[in-house]
């Protein structure tokens, strides 16, 4: 089952002013169906005003986002989304008959999500990749291709990532999350063509170990964590969120219980690798004392 709002632009912003004049939105139209990166560079003013509510558009990495898309993946309360549009709207036309009312800055708040158990998990499950990724720099300065135990300790690794990070986690997306939305939307597609490229860096890894390529492995590596970084804060601040807004009371529960049914099939293969990431943190850890 497909869930997307069908609310077009129109009827979800056709609001009115405190003059009680419906808010022009004409000059929006086209905009909505752009991507946000090629409006940011030919009004590079929108980008600051997207900062102003917490939308990093201008460095995320997906960059294949319609303007329509940012509107409605980032969580924004009613009244700020409103004005954040007027804004836009005012730099999309400044010839428009309307003027926007003196804009309320934003509190810095931090933004508490309460996910519902499924998403809840795939969070958990970041935490331990991200405890992985954090330690990749380590991996890199204090490898040894030129030993058995160095060779080793990198395919722990790497292992870690094809299993745990791939097979466990990325599946649980890919087979389950996902087919519950339109799989063509541009950011799920950017979160597809991003498993992709990891599962390329991994590969690359694996073979400049057998090759005994520094250069590529290094190179890899750092490519790895960098894409795994940013991956998942777009996916805990951004997909997730608004995944979990989608979806149904009757969906959640579904999804939990393949979600479980997926942890019995992996048996103790999760409390393994959390147990890995545990002894690469004390390893470390201890080299630098």
């Amino acid at each position: 089952m497909v869930c997307r709002r069908n609310q077009s632009l129109k009827e979800e912003f056709d609001v009115t002013t405190n003059e009680t004049d419906p808010i022009p939105l004409a000059g929006l139209d086209d905009y909505m169906e752009r991507g946000i990166k090629e409006i940011i560079s030919e009004r590079p003013e929108i980008e600051a005003i997207l900062e102003d509510y917490d939308i990093g558009c201008g460095p995320c990495t997906v960059g294949q986002c319609l303007l329509k898309d940012i509107m409605e993946v980032h969580a924004i309360p009613p009244e700020e989304e409103l004005e954040m549009i007027r804004r836009i709207h005012q730099v999309i036309d400044p010839d428009s008959p309307f003027k926007a009312n003196k804009i309320r800055k934003k509190k810095s708040t931090q933004k508490v999500v309460i996910f519902s158990p499924p998403m809840q998990k795939l969070v958990d499950e970041h935490k331990f990749i991200k405890r992985l990724v954090a330690h990749i720099p380590h991996i890199i300065t204090s490898m040894d291709l030129g030993t058995e135990e160095g060779r080793q300790r990198v395919l722990d690794g790497i292992d870690f990532i094809r299993n745990y990070a791939d097979r466990y986690h990325h599946a649980k997306e890919e087979d389950l999350l996902f087919k519950y939305f339109d799989e063509d939307l541009d950011i799920i597609q950017a979160m597809y063509e991003d498993h992709k490229n990891a599962r390329n860096h991994v590969k690359n890894i694996v073979m400049g170990i057998e090759t005994r390529n520094w250069d590529n492995v290094i190179t890899n590596l750092s490519a790895y964590q960098e894409l795994l970084t940013d991956h998942i804060r777009k996916e805990d601040d951004i997909l997730y969120p608004w995944m979990d807004r989608s979806i149904t009371t009757a969906q959640v529960g579904t999804l939990f219980s393949a979600f479980n049914e997926v942890d019995q099939r992996f048996g103790d293969a999760p409390t393994r690798y959390e147990k890995f990431v545990n002894e690469l943190e004390r390893d470390y850890q201890s080299n630098e004392e």
